[in-house]
């Protein structure tokens, strides 16, 4: 695995423009490259740790038990791999509903593809959905309302502040993933006392549910899987990002890098803190770490949490609605939804009829089904993305200017996530034939 670049590249010159597959509908309008390479990479570590850490840390340690760790760290590895060829995809076609043109350019089948853009803007909604669920439990810490009240305020916030203009909501966002990573700073501060007893925890095989056996393992990475989406929504920003076939694949990297390490060290002060029961029946489990820790009250994790789900949750508008827009301008969906406001450079019809349909499932389907959801539409679309790489680099293995990866890197990682898949699927079979 090894970068290739131009010498434009290496300057920063490199051609901004490259469009792949048919002219776009003439709108009057395009969108705006006002994202730099710190920009992307805040936007995406974003979303990574908002949808993690903040919401599932909880409900993975009730499932892998004190081996939460371990089933964070194989998460980890298994997106990695995608990621990796996210990142090469993304420097060779820098475009709007990537993962849609990756598998038309890998397979040529056009229904296909659209099947995969619709699967990318359904996980965006179903994961936006996700994370607004988590929001409510974080509001709960303070002040109790409605859920259906403050689902559909937050949610209407957010789709305006998404129309607002690719630059401001992108500030937004990566403001409160600073504010991200300052949290989970905090939360490592507070607990780093209790790492004086990592030497004595004890492995009980009956802590948890599964916890200790790898049916418990890989079923906590299933879930744990979740935390890590994110990299591959950054390549649906590709059309407003600054020469894209540099920096995009650096930005994937380095989000996906540094969120495994902050997710596996905050699971394992959190373990030394809570039992993995007690971190499974919270639905704020930072907040009950702190106060666990501290012995204060939890309102700064707590409001630094709610800022990680908002900003978790505006990013997934972000991307659907690009999706949906690079979907209308190849003539795959509706024109409508191709629309660019000429004030804002934004997609508004897309981003509303996004924030809608998100609405309308965080209103109606419980966090865990959400969340599972989420990972097995995410595991379909990287298998076919994954596949589409190795047929693209069969045909065409030698491209000057972009980054590159071994043709065995999507392969291995295309098995892995048809295993992780098969294997999640087998596990929720007995579970219901043993029920």
């Amino acid at each position: 695995m090894h970068p290739i670049w131009t010498d434009d590249d290496l300057t920063g010159k490199a051609s901004e423009e490259l469009a792949v597959g048919p002219a776009p509908m003439t709108t009057n309008t395009t969108l705006n490259r006002n994202l730099s390479l710190p920009l992307i990479t805040l936007y995406g570590l974003g979303n990574i740790l908002g949808a993690g850490v903040y919401v599932l840390i909880g409900k993975v340690a009730g499932e892998a038990g004190y081996f939460a760790p371990l089933s964070f760290l194989l998460a980890s590895f298994i997106a990695g791999l995608t990621a990796f060829s996210f990142a090469e995809l993304a420097s060779r076609y820098p475009v709007s509903a990537g993962e849609a043109v990756y598998v038309e350019e890998g397979f040529g089948f056009k229904r296909l593809s659209l099947t995969v853009g619709l699967l990318v803007v359904l996980t965006g909604i179903v994961s936006a959905a996700t994370i607004t669920k988590g929001f409510v439990g974080y509001l709960d810490v303070f002040i109790e309302f409605p859920d259906t009240a403050v689902i559909i305020c937050l949610l209407t916030l957010l789709g305006f502040t998404a129309v607002w203009g690719i630059l401001e909501s992108v500030t937004v966002a990566a403001l409160f993933t600073l504010l991200e990573v300052g949290g989970l700073v905090l939360i490592l501060v507070v607990t780093a006392p209790a790492l004086q007893q990592l030497p004595q925890l004890q492995l009980d095989p009956t802590n948890g549910s599964f916890a200790g056996s790898w049916n418990g393992i890989v079923g906590g990475a299933f879930l744990a899987f979740y935390a890590y989406i994110g990299f591959e929504d950054m390549v649906n920003v590709a059309e407003e990002v600054r020469n894209p076939r540099r920096n995009l694949p650096i930005a994937i990297l380095i989000a996906l890098g540094i969120a495994s390490v902050m997710y596996i060290l905050v699971t394992i002060n959190s373990l030394l803190i809570l039992t993995p029961q007690e971190l499974g029946q919270s639905e704020a489990p930072l907040a009950a770490i702190f106060q666990t820790a501290t012995g204060k009250s939890p309102w700064l994790i707590s409001v630094i949490s709610l800022f990680a789900v908002v900003n978790g949750a505006l990013i997934q508008i972000i991307m659907a609605s690009r999706v949906c827009y690079g979907l209308a301008i190849k003539n795959w969906l509706p024109a409508f939804l191709g629309s660019v406001n000429k004030i804002t450079q934004t997609p508004i019809n897309a981003t509303m009829a996004i924030t809608v349909s998100i609405i309308g499932g965080a209103l109606w389907l419980p966090i865990e089904t959400l969340a599972k959801t989420t990972t097995y539409l995410l595991l379909i679309i990287f298998i076919l993305v994954n596949t589409a790489l190795v047929k693209i680099k069969r045909r065409d293995e030698n491209i000057d200017g972009i980054f590159q990866v071994n043709i065995l890197v999507p392969i291995f990682a295309s098995i892995m996530c048809f295993a992780f898949l098969l294997f999640q699927s087998g596990s929720l079979i007995m579970k219901m034939w043993t029920f």
